[in-house]
């Protein structure tokens, strides 16, 4: 056995040993290494810069439009789907179009000098190397492709779609007009208590554990074109031969680009995601790196081998986690966007193969915790198993309320009676089909299970339950829903639900409430005309005959071609003993009223409820005349309306 001082004494040597062996790292040779190491970028600082302007002059838009209330559309590419969609001329569909011309020619400058959500990761990254964090990046071979893959989504797929589904007598492309200057500047962005928590997730989260630029490499759809177009551009990042493979370029890139690597073999970077930024010329201690024009990069081939996070069944496991995470959150409780549910399903299928090798693996380390050693789960460990089963649950409870929100609103879909005729009376039972009971059955049950199941309301379930709940016979229920989803809605959306509460209301003889109702509608969306029809008969009802003429005259100003106004006015002239302004009035009437033998009993139905039973018979008449069926309808009808 050893005595004490031989211990001693082996382990000086091994220690000896050990540092004879210590060598330095083959890319840092020492020619290349200064006393200081890597230099500082020289144009981190004029990068910031501009991305600093960049939010800045986005703020300055954004205020220009609420004190003028008018301004330049949003300059955002995602308004180019609305281009290809609707031929709305955006001033995001030129920006986006410019930015891809000048990234077939430059590079993906764009990417690196001009994007408000790169900034923000770089900020991000900034900050958590203030608390001694470098993000690590996280390498995927199958989820590269989603940025691509997105963007043929949003940006060809309308076109594509419109090619194979048209009618024939349709053109390819929708007219295209002027949509350069708007009132509405927000009305394509989420609503700010969506923004911030998407600027966390896109921003903080997937830098913080996908990398530097990870949302860039696996979320942004505009980045799957600047990609493709990268390849194709002359300007690139190029060598010289005064490189001498210090490294220096690799270590300082936020895009994860082996630099040194790429332009060895290459003679200069290929890596589409290179964003420009500069910062590896900057460093080059030998000058040895310029941005030049030459030889594109495609065509080249790729013979660099790429170390990635995963192995290929965890590339395979780690696709469906995504798609899976993916289309649990996006667009749940009608508030998750697409990107934002992007960001969400990469941080997602990060933390699940993450927690998969934390369970399998004897060590593991993330960042500088040490999360288990020797098989055995540190606190650290603990937190981070316990953050993602957090994550994970919320993700799982998320896709069963889409789910059921998905189901419900396919039932809604659909029913097939007519609002109108389903509206011109307290039960409108009558006009349902068997098909129709079976999916309002259904569909309670999805979007209850979501609504009560819920973590937030989601104000697109609560009117579908409304409707479901009136075509039920459940009236008191129906006003109720729909005025707790006025509650969390703006614009249009709410002014809709407030009409639709107004008309039940009236439909239950609660004038009152239901002009206060129709009166909030209006406030939001003045530009509604069946608001004004249905205020107009609160106020008949209520005795208040004059305001009644102006309300339905108002909606005639709007569309002379309204059959239901028109109706109602010449009823009122009839009443007022003017028989000549009742005559032209209904003459109009009958000028833009469908030969449809629902359509005539709805009108007969409304003009009844005001006491107008007169025009309300020729209606009645009329519908038996296209229809003899409705003869039966009328004799149940008149006898539930005298009882």
């Amino acid at each position: 056995m050893q005595n004490l001082s031989d211990f001693m004494k082996s382990g000086c040597e091994s220690q000896k040993v050990t540092k004879k062996r210590s060598i330095p790292l083959p890319v840092l040779k020492k020619a290349a290494v200064q006393k200081s190491g890597i230099q500082k970028s020289g144009t981190s600082r004029w990068r910031a810069a501009a991305l600093i302007i960049l939010q800045l002059l986005m703020i300055a838009h954004i205020i220009q439009w609420r004190m003028m209330g008018t301004t330049v559309s949003p300059i955002e590419p995602s308004e180019s789907m609305y281009t290809l969609q609707n031929g709305a001329i955006n001033a995001g569909f030129i920006f986006f179009t410019l930015a891809i011309l000048a990234t077939l020619i430059f590079g993906r400058f764009v990417c690196g000098w001009g994007c408000h959500i790169l900034a923000l990761q770089d900020f991000c990254a900034w900050l958590l190397k203030k608390f001694g964090l470098t993000p690590k990046a996280f390498r995927s071979r199958l989820l590269v492709f989603v940025p691509l893959i997105l963007a043929l989504y949003m940006f060809v797929w309308p076109t594509a779609y419109r090619f194979f589904a048209k009618p024939a007598s349709e053109p390819l492309f929708p007219q295209f007009t002027n949509h350069l200057v708007t009132a509405d500047f927000w009305a394509t962005f989420p609503p700010v208590w969506v923004a911030i928590p998407f600027l966390f997730v896109c921003g903080f989260m997937t830098v913080y554990f996908l990398g530097s630029k990870g949302f860039c490499t696996y979320g942004c759809p505009y980045g799957g074109f600047f990609g493709l177009a990268d390849q194709v551009a002359p300007g690139k990042i190029r060598v010289t031969d005064a490189c001498n493979e210090c490294g220096h370029c690799t270590a300082t890139c936020t895009s994860n680009v082996l630099v040194h690597a790429e332009v060895k073999q290459y003679g200069m970077v290929v890596d589409p995601g290179c964003m420009k930024c500069m910062d590896c010329i900057s460093v080059c201690p030998n000058d040895a790196l310029y941005f030049g024009f030459g030889k594109p990069a495609i065509g080249v081939p790729k013979t660099i081998a790429k170390n990635y996070s995963l192995t290929w069944p965890e590339e395979i496991a780690g696709a469906f986690v995504f798609l899976a995470s993916f289309l649990a959150v996006w667009d749940v409780y009608q508030l998750v966007p697409m990107l934002m549910a992007v960001g969400i399903a990469a941080v997602t299928t990060f933390l699940a193969l993450r927690t998969w090798r934390l369970i399998r693996a004897k060590d593991l380390s993330f960042y500088r915790h040490n999360l288990k050693s020797s098989g055995v789960i540190k606190k650290a460990g603990w937190a981070f198993l316990s953050f993602a089963v957090l994550w994970i649950g919320l993700n799982a409870h998320s896709g069963w309320v889409r789910n059921n929100e998905r189901a419900g609103a396919a039932a809604f879909e659909t029913i097939q009676i007519p609002d109108e005729l389903a509206l011109a009376r307290a039960n409108p039972d009558q006009w349902l089909s068997p098909g129709d009971r079976q999916n309002i059955t259904a569909g309670k049950t999805y979007l209850y299970s979501a609504f009560d199941g819920g973590l937030l309301v989601n104000n697109t379930v609560a009117p579908k339950l409304a409707w479901f709940e009136y075509l039920s016979g459940n009236t008191e229920q129906a006003v109720k829903l729909l005025g707790l989803a006025a509650k969390h809605q703006d614009g249009q959306a709410k002014a809709l639900s407030l009409y639709y509460r107004g008309a039940i209301l009236n439909r239950l003889g609660r004038y009152d409430e239901a002009l206060i109702s129709l009166e909030l509608a209006l406030a939001e969306r003045p530009d509604l005309i069946t608001v004004r029809e249905e205020k107009g008969e609160s106020l008949w009802q209520l005795g208040r005959r004059q305001e009644a003429v102006s309300a339905w005259g108002d909606a005639l100003r709007s569309n002379p071609g309204l059959p239901l106004a028109n109706n109602m006015l010449a009823g009122a002239a009839a009443s007022l003993g003017n028989s000549e302004a009742a005559a032209a009035y209904e003459k109009q009437a009958g000028q833009f009223t469908p030969n449809d033998p629902y359509f005539h009993w709805m009108l007969g139905l409304r003009l009844q409820n005001v006491g107008m039973n007169a025009l309300a018979e020729k209606h009645f008449g009329r519908a038996v005349q296209l229809n003899p069926q409705f003869r039966a309808r009328r004799n149940a009808d008149s006898k539930g309306h005298s009882n």
